[in-house]
């Protein structure tokens, strides 16, 4: 067996350092998020890039209609988007930031998920020539929604 040299055990300690200083989510769980969208949907492309960027583990199946599924996973139209995921039990509708549903697994609040109603501009895969438009990320749950994040 050949020991770990000084130089190589060094790079690796650094290369772990810089891992941990980019802000990336932790996903030492190893789950991974279940998506469903449209095939014809760019912008849900766009959002799992971002996801996996992040760090996140994302399975994709595409559905023409997505109201049964949604329904089922107690998404109700004001809090609709283009495409909804599962992940550590949560459920995750539209385009919410990698940060969030990181914190989301983090911290486990009880709630059904995280939402991003609309399509809102600027948010993780909207990106359109640098213009933003407010939004909020919401915890929803049964017995009421929240606002977790504001953009």
């Amino acid at each position: 067996m050949n020991p770990i040299s000084r130089r190589t055990f060094i790079l690796a300690a650094g290369a772990a350092a810089l891992w941990s200083a980019t802000g990336l989510p932790a996903h030492a769980s190893g789950e991974t998020l279940e998506l469903w969208k449209t095939p014809w949907c760019g912008c849900c492309t766009a959002w799992v890039d971002h996801m996996r960027a992040a760090g996140f583990d994302v399975r994709v199946t595409e559905m023409e209609d997505l109201e049964p599924l949604k329904t089922r996973l107690g998404v109700t139209p004001e809090l609709a988007s283009c495409h909804t995921g599962l992940i550590g039990g949560y459920v995750i509708e539209g385009h919410v930031p990698a940060a969030d549903v990181a914190r989301l697994l983090k911290e486990k609040p009880q709630a059904t998920g995280l939402a991003v109603p609309g399509m809102p501009i600027g948010s993780p895969g909207m990106e359109m020539d640098g213009r933003t438009e407010p939004y909020e990320v919401v915890l929803f749950a049964p017995g009421g929604n929240t606002v977790f994040a504001r953009y």
